[in-house]
């Protein structure tokens, strides 16, 4: 292996791999300064903050292989121990790279389905507080300035966002860096919106149907069905932004119910905030009631119904405490306030608070494997096993830092001595700290 350097060289990345691709996969151990894509080479080089996030991907990338879009890649420090800004090109061809600014200059690209100010708000909008958008059409295409409240927020959607598609298999985004200072906006409409001052004028004109001509919902995971409103439309394009351009096999995406009726509990060993602690994984978690008629039964009012889409699909046939669960959607829309309903509205447990798209890409039906994190900085692997251990046999544990912050991976025999492990010491306390517990998709440690 070469000198330790910032910077990572990759292999094997196909032209099918984009930018965010690969950020995804570094971000994790510190914040990348500088991309290269060598499209040329199917290569790419990375830069990360300092040497100690480098060293700390490549050490845990040599015992996982990464794999993006279904092809395996490869990594190793670069010969070079820095990367030039002529170098840094964010992979467009181009002899004017402009600097990391809050405002965004988007392209669409395979545009067959319309794009309005409100769709590419609920999809940016995820990351930071977007103050305008304009939109036009150019003969690149049709095109967007997004302008956020902070250069971070941009540099974050950019990240995140660039050579991701807003429907399955279209309307792709390219993003770059706009030169612009600031956005001019003189009407909110469909067209263009400023966000921090909605009494502007609509500008009167003829309004054309835009949920006309759609097709099969099977197609698109059903958002453009008739009806289906724009902010639902981009609240799933940016899930399906998180899960990489397409939502699970089976999630349609445009279920409204938010309230659940999850049966076949174990009476003696499920409460509240345990079902809290699972069901959370996939949304944030309204209120919480046991049925006191049945007890093996229980209402869960999720904050939105994509969310709790999520938590039917993935938990539905699950092992809770030697029973199967059985998730459904209730016929109640919400879970009325009451003594015997348990309030989580505004807890702040709730795992979709903040990360949104992060927590997004981390939902997974229960593996045999739970990942440990807000770990105090000095603990060891013999009290993490001690604090988990008697929920099943440990086949395996791997304590690790990123960004300088303890976390652990442990791995069970079962899914269900996992499960077991998750909703009973998630938000629990050990050596004066709340740990947070959720399913890791790596398959060995």
């Amino acid at each position: 292996m070469a000198e330790p350097s910032k910077v990572i060289h990759i292999r094997n990345v196909g032209h099918e791999i984009a930018e965010s691709d690969l950020l995804q996969l570094l971000q994790p151990f510190g914040l990348v300064s500088k991309i290269v894509m060598l499209r040329a080479k199917n290569q790419a080089l990375l830069q990360m903050e300092d040497i100690h996030a480098s060293v700390s991907a490549l050490q845990y990338y040599s015992s996982v292989q990464p794999s993006v879009r279904g092809r395996n890649i490869y990594m190793q420090f670069s010969s070079h121990q820095e990367l030039t800004t002529d170098q840094s090109s964010h992979g467009r061809n181009s002899d004017q790279e402009s600097e990391p600014n809050r405002i965004l200059l988007v392209t669409i690209h395979h545009m067959i389905y319309p794009i309005t100010v409100e769709v590419l708000h609920q999809v940016f909008k995820a990351y930071g507080f977007v103050e305008k958008i304009v939109t036009f059409q150019k003969s690149a295409g049709f095109q967007a300035l997004i302008q956020y409240n902070s250069r971070q927020e941009a540099v974050e959607a950019f990240g995140s966002l660039h050579g991701r598609n807003i429907y399955d298999g279209c309307c792709q985004l390219d993003i770059q860096y706009s030169n612009l200072s600031e956005l001019q906006v003189h009407y909110n409409n469909d067209r263009s919106r400023d966000f921090t001052n909605p009494s502007l004028p609509t500008e009167q004109r003829p309004r054309t149907s835009q949920q006309q001509g759609y097709p099969d919902p099977a197609g698109l995971y059903a958002f453009q069905q008739p009806g289906a409103s724009y902010a639902q439309m981009g609240r799933v394009a940016m899930i399906a932004a998180a899960f990489g351009g397409t939502l699970p096999h089976g999630v349609t995406g445009t279920n409204e119910r938010c309230t659940l009726i999850v049966s076949n509990l174990n009476t003696d060993k499920v409460d509240e905030d345990r079902l809290f602690n699972l069901f959370s994984l996939y949304g944030n978690i309204v209120r919480i009631k046991i049925l006191r008629n049945k007890p093996d039964h229980a209402l869960v009012e999720m904050a939105d119904g994509l969310q709790a889409e999520l938590a039917v699909h993935y938990l539905k046939g699950a092992i809770l405490f030697g029973k199967k669960l059985e998730v459904n959607y209730s016929k109640y829309p919400n879970i009325t306030p009451a003594p015997d309903a348990h309030d989580y509205l505004n807890s702040s447990l709730n795992r979709f608070n903040s990360n949104v798209v992060k927590n997004y890409r981390h939902c997974c039906a229960p593996t045999k494997m739970i990942h440990i994190s807000a770990l105090p900085q000095e603990i060891s692997e013999e009290t993490i096993l001690n604090h988990v251990s008697e929920h099943g046999s440990v086949v395996n544990t791997k304590l690790f830092e990123v960004n300088g912050k303890r976390q652990a991976l442990v791995m069970f025999e079962t899914e269900e001595e996992a499960t077991e492990a998750l909703v009973c010491k998630h938000a629990s306390s050990l050596e004066g700290n709340t740990i947070r517990i959720s399913f890791s998709q790596m398959q060995s440690i």
